[in-house]
Formats: C-alpha cells, sequence, structure tokens
C-alpha cells in the first residue's frame, strides 16, 4: 500500500503500522511525525473471583487518564509485588478517575448451586 504522505510502499499489516496506529493508507512513520493518531487504546483489567477470573474493557477520554487509572490499577492489585490486593495506607486513590465501561466477563461465583 501506498502512504498519502510520503508515497512509501509499506505493510499496513506489519507490525510497526499496528503499533504506530493511525489511518490504512498512511505509513508508520507519517502517522508518528504528523501525529495524526488519536484514537485512545481500550484497557482491560482482570480480577478474580473464587475459582473464575474476569475482565472490564474500560475507555478514557485521554492517553493520560488511561495511564493514571493503569497504574493505579496495578498498584492497588499488587501488581508486579508478589502479593495479592489489599487495602491499606499505601492504594492509590481511584475516585474521580473517569472512564466508559466498554464491556465485561466474569464468571459465576455461584458455581455449585449454592447461595
Amino acid at each position: 500500500m501506498i502512504c498519502v504522505h510520503c508515497d512509501y510502499d509499506f505493510d499496513p499489516k506489519s507490525t510497526l503500522k499496528q503499533l504506530a496506529g493511525g489511518k490504512i493508507n498512511e505509513c508508520a512513520d507519517c502517522v508518528e511525525e504528523l501525529g495524526t493518531e488519536t484514537a485512545v487504546k481500550y484497557l482491560g483489567c482482570a480480577s478474580a473471583d473464587g475459582k473464575m477470573g474476569g475482565i472490564s474493557i474500560l475507555a478514557f477520554k485521554s492517553n493520560e487518564a488511561r495511564e493514571n487509572y493503569r497504574e493505579a490499577w496495578n498498584n492497588n492489585n499488587g501488581m508486579h509485588k508478589g502479593k495479592v490486593a489489599a487495602l491499606s495506607g499505601s492504594n492509590t486513590a481511584m475516585s474521580g478517575m473517569e472512564f466508559r465501561q466498554v464491556g465485561e466477563n466474569f464468571g459465576n461465583s455461584n458455581h455449585k448451586g449454592k447461595l
């Protein structure tokens, strides 16, 4: 495919292009130089409930808000610390962070038919 900005022949399915984003007819270099990628990527947050894991998919208004939420989530659930989630004074406050829930998938915690 030929880039509309620089007339360079590029592979739209390459890893570099997929990481850069942008429109399908723009090469990765032009996307980065011109700043045409404006979409904020979704964030998936995994959790556990009993014997089943769950995931929430969230959308944010800005990359900064997405990164702040990701850092707080990883800090509060013990990511890269070898610990499980626990309430403590060192937890990052997550109140007031704006996001929209795109989807979720949670297992049935009542897996044996008990209430």
